[in-house]
């Protein structure tokens, strides 16, 4: 099929309109409609905030593989005209993490953080996971006596903070807030968050400045065999301001619990959800438990953890037969344009057996590092829920957080079927 050509006459409050609807329960359980009804308007074409959207796979995949667009830094943030809504604390958080940077920060601070998760370190983890997936799943089975369970509270947000939480040393009883605020943390990040998801974002934001200047500053103090030692270590190397090394520990800390926790607990409940609301794919992964790391790719195909992806242009640049001026931004709408009719065959088809390309864990300099400890947490979780819950439900409609880019599923009530 050819490409959309970028429509020109997209009426503002049409678009307006889809976003207001992907925000509500119903476009929460089910944004698919709503996504075919974007990629309908164009590949590329003026978004109402400004910049452009852009739904197609080929072109997100063009932005996202370049190495010559760039993320909304720090510097880009300051330059906006509504620089108030980009400078929050939140917002600023964000923006000195990973994600946010454009080489050669980005490269020096990639370099910094190391093989986090290479064969060696994941075989090592592997085993400390799996004790804690047969010890949530411990947990669920005792309530699944008692009637319907949630799968969210109870596995999937419990899982990622142990995991993470182990592997940086932390103490298990920061667990439940470490949650709390990471979760409030990524409200920043929606499209149009309401004044009350804001101010949720920025407390969270300082709870997690508080939190994590603590740890650096005790792990310098009493340096451990732990990540965050490592990354002092590695930092007093590289930067001779002490203080400067420490903010940069910092920042890498902060952003390792944000992504480790909310876009894990997502993709974990999502594959159960999935699998629950298609029971033949659960029965062909029965039959077939060699597809479950499929299960994985599929999930973040069909419902990933982030459904949109920010990119500035770096000049006045042509993509897709339009033009975006030097400094205007793209949103890709990858939760659209993974379900891309020309990239994939049956895209609304949830398929256990696919193994396809996504942008779940991102792609090119910005490749998530964390991707193998995800992969490895889904794979044994329902490799043991397999075994051990053969029969399961869902119980009542799953309740949804009413977001746009960062997907949050609130409640999965399920019982034994």
């Amino acid at each position: 099929m050819e490409p959309t050509l970028p429509t020109a006459t997209v009426d503002r409050r049409t678009v307006a309109s889809l976003f207001s609807r992907l925000r509500t329960g119903k476009g929460q359980s089910n944004p698919r409609p709503l996504y075919a009804e974007l990629r309908a308007l164009g590949d590329i074409f003026p978004s109402p905030w400004g910049g452009h959207l852009v739904t197609s796979y080929a072109l997100c995949d063009e932005v996202m593989r370049s190495r010559t667009w760039r993320v909304p830094d720090t510097e880009w943030r300051a330059g906006q005209a509504n620089a108030a809504r980009w400078n929050t604390p939140a917002s600023l958080q964000t923006a000195k993490s990973l994600p946010m940077l454009n080489p050669p920060h980005h490269t020096k601070v990639r370099h910094s953080a190391g093989s986090m998760f290479d064969r060696a370190k994941l075989a090592e983890i592997e085993i400390s996971i799996a004790k804690n997936v047969e010890k949530v799943l411990d947990v669920f089975e005792g309530e699944l006596l008692k009637g319907p369970a949630d799968f969210t509270s109870l596995v999937a947000e419990e899982l990622p903070v142990r995991a993470i939480g182990e592997w940086l040393n932390l103490p298990s009883g920061d667990y439940s807030v470490l949650r709390s605020l990471t979760n409030d943390q990524t409200l920043s990040q929606e499209f149009f968050p309401s004044p009350s998801q804001l101010a949720r974002a920025d407390a969270a934001a300082r709870g997690l400045q508080e939190y994590f200047t603590a740890l650096v500053r005790e792990r310098r103090a009493r340096p451990g065999d732990d990540p965050v030692s490592s990354w002092i270590a590695t930092w007093d190397t590289l930067e001779p301001d002490r203080e400067k090394a420490d903010a940069e520990a910092h920042s890498m800390a902060v952003f390792v619990i944000v992504a480790a926790l909310e876009t894990t607990e997502h993709l974990l409940s999502g594959m159960v959800r999935l699998l629950l609301e298609h029971p033949e794919q659960l029965e062909r992964l029965r039959t077939h438990p060699e597809y479950i790391p499929h299960v994985v790719d599929e999930t973040l195909r069909y419902d990933p953890a982030i459904h949109a992806i920010s990119r500035t242009a770096p000049h006045d640049i042509t993509l897709g037969g339009a033009l975006v001026r030097e400094g205007e931004m793209v949103q890709l709408m990858v939760g659209a344009a993974q379900h891309d009719p020309r990239q994939y065959e049956n895209p609304e088809d949830f398929d256990v057996r696919r193994k396809p390309p996504h942008f779940g864990f991102g792609s090119g300099i910005h490749y998530c590092l964390g991707a193998p400890l995800a992969r490895l947490e889904g794979s044994l979780l329902l490799a043991s829920i397999l075994r051990r819950l053969p029969r399961l439900r869902i119980s009542e409609p799953p309740a949804w957080e009413p977001r746009v880019s960062f997907r949050r599923l609130n409640h999965l009530m399920v019982t034994p079927a």
